[in-house]
């Protein structure tokens, strides 16, 4: 029966690349000169989150934009990043972004991605396997549908789709 599997993984060779970039030039600005502007990256298990460092509000968001460049450049969806957290005040003046990196289709979106396959009246089967759905169904035809569905419908996140089994 042919299948495949829903996931939520960035590139993270290209994404440590971006964070290298960001941090030479972070470190050849005039702008950034004399203070403690940098990004740090902490892999925690299987989750990864970046720490964006540095004197003020205004160079935080300076450093912000540099990375959102940098990741858009090698190619990265700036999607995976997950900015909604507050911007934390640290001793010194210093102020810290954590951002996490979204890894793995979450419950929700693993329940969304099933009910609308099952809205859709195509012939497949959506199963929630830990971090990822796997879509099996008679025909190769009905997945193609499916992943076209899939793409329209989930928007929010940059669902790729790979172990496609004939």
């Amino acid at each position: 029966m042919p299948s495949f599997d829903t996931v939520l993984e960035p590139n993270l060779v290209e994404l440590r690349n971006a964070l290298e970039q960001s941090n030479k030039e972070i470190a050849t600005r005039f702008d950034f000169k004399g203070s403690s502007a940098r990004i740090e990256s902490s892999e925690t298990g299987k989750a990864r989150e970046l720490s964006l460092h540095a004197d003020s509000d205004f160079q935080i968001g300076q450093v912000k934009d540099l990375l959102l460049a940098k990741l858009s450049k090698r190619g990265v969806d700036v999607r995976y990043l997950d900015f909604s957290a507050k911007i934390e005040k640290m001793g010194g003046d210093k102020v810290r972004l954590l951002v996490p990196v979204k890894m793995g289709v979450d419950s929700d979106t693993a329940r969304k991605i099933q009910q609308s396959l099952k809205q859709s009246k195509l012939k497949v089967q959506a199963a929630i396997q830990g971090d990822t759905v796997r879509v099996s169904g008679a025909k190769r035809d009905e997945l193609q549908a499916a992943i076209a569905l899939l793409r329209q419908s989930v928007t929010e996140l940059p669902l790729s789709f790979n172990n496609f089994r004939d």
